[in-house]
């Protein structure tokens, strides 16, 4: 039976990866973004238990297992989410989709525990002449952080852009301003580029920052190319790469750290994922970061092409990470959003 029950597991996990691979590729290339800020539905079905074999497993790595929703919505802008972000609180959510689009929301729990998206509204992403980005061809947004200050940056694979929105002042109205990137972005291997973008906060290695690190874009030793920008001044390093695990999105763990989001499929592999905790003070000029992972997982457990990162802390004083997949808007894959609890520091 055991064996029998492997094989099983195995000729799942093959066609799933391969379902995962065939979906990517085949994205309609149509624009999704809707014309003008617009209210949507989103559907909500609880993800009960994180490892599909054993329910009764909650503790992975050094994260437990908080809850999780399989998104829905009837919206054609729903899907792609590459980025997220939440508030102090865990409440407000908002997100960049890879087809140029915002979404909003407020994340409803129950007794601790993800349960709906409530007021949920979706919007294009506009420049400064107040047309969407999109249509412009600068659609294919990955990633989102937000500074100090409240502004927030959305880094653009393909056109290697980073362009600044004041959220809090005008909303999903927000007209999107471009700041000045290195010229080396130039140089980024396509598609493979900007996916990661956090800011330190204020006492923290490289406060008010924005550091950078791209997808699969490789230094001559085959690690990723990563940077901290501050107006002008530019400092490179690059991070480790291993077990053909590539980044998806970053965030801050206050105080000291940053989290890389990182995906692995090949058919040979399966779909992987993976969370590191690299210190934020090793990142200097010309090093070569790493850090242990807090957990891995695979298609034994509920995820998909993990893509957005988050990190707040709860009532209870708890370090909750949140996690969203990108379903590249193909009907294989889903929109998952994934809680878990940081208790092993």
């Amino acid at each position: 039976m055991r064996r029998a029950r492997r094989r099983s597991l195995a000729a799942g996990t093959l066609i799933a990866a391969l379902l995962f691979v065939v979906g990517s590729l085949a994205i309609a290339q149509t624009q999704r973004y809707p014309d003008k800020p617009t209210g949507i539905s989103i559907f909500s079905s609880p993800i009960e238990a994180f490892d599909n074999r054993d329910p009764t497993q909650i503790r992975f790595g050094q994260l437990e297992f908080r809850g999780g929703l399989v998104l829905v919505s009837k919206s054609r802008a729903f899907g792609g989410f590459s980025g997220i972000h939440l508030d102090a609180q865990g409440t407000r959510l908002l997100g960049v989709t890879d087809k140029g689009s915002w979404l909003s929301g407020r994340i409803v729990y129950r007794v601790g525990r993800p349960a709906r998206i409530a007021d949920a509204e979706m919007a294009p992403i506009l420049g400064r002449d107040s047309k969407p980005l999109a249509a412009r061809g600068w659609y294919d947004v990955e990633a989102l952080a937000q500074d100090d200050d409240g502004k927030f940056y959305v880094g653009i694979e393909r056109v290697e852009k980073i362009v600044r929105f004041d959220v809090g002042r005008d909303g999903l109205t927000a007209r999107g301003d471009p700041i000045t990137v290195p010229a080396d972005f130039k140089t980024f291997t396509r598609n493979r580029s900007l996916e990661c973008l956090a800011v330190p906060p204020k006492g923290a290695s490289h406060a008010g920052a924005l550091i950078a690190v791209t997808e699969q874009s490789l230094d001559a030793a085959g690690n990723l190319r990563a940077y901290v920008i501050k107006g002008d001044d530019v400092t490179r390093f690059s991070v480790k790469r291993s077990g053909e695990f590539d980044v998806t999105d970053c965030a801050i763990l206050p105080p000291a750290d940053l989290l890389l989001l990182e995906r692995r499929y090949s058919l040979a592999s399966s779909l992987g994922m993976r969370i590191r905790r690299i210190p934020l003070a090793t990142i200097k000029a010309g090093a070569v970061v790493d850090g242990p992972p807090l957990i891995k997982a695979d298609l034994a457990h509920q995820i998909d092409n993990m893509e957005g990162i988050a990190v707040h802390r709860n009532a209870r004083g708890e370090t909750i990470i949140t996690l969203v997949s990108d379903d590249n808007f193909s009907p294989v894959q889903r929109n998952l959003l994934l809680q878990f609890a940081l208790v092993g520091d």
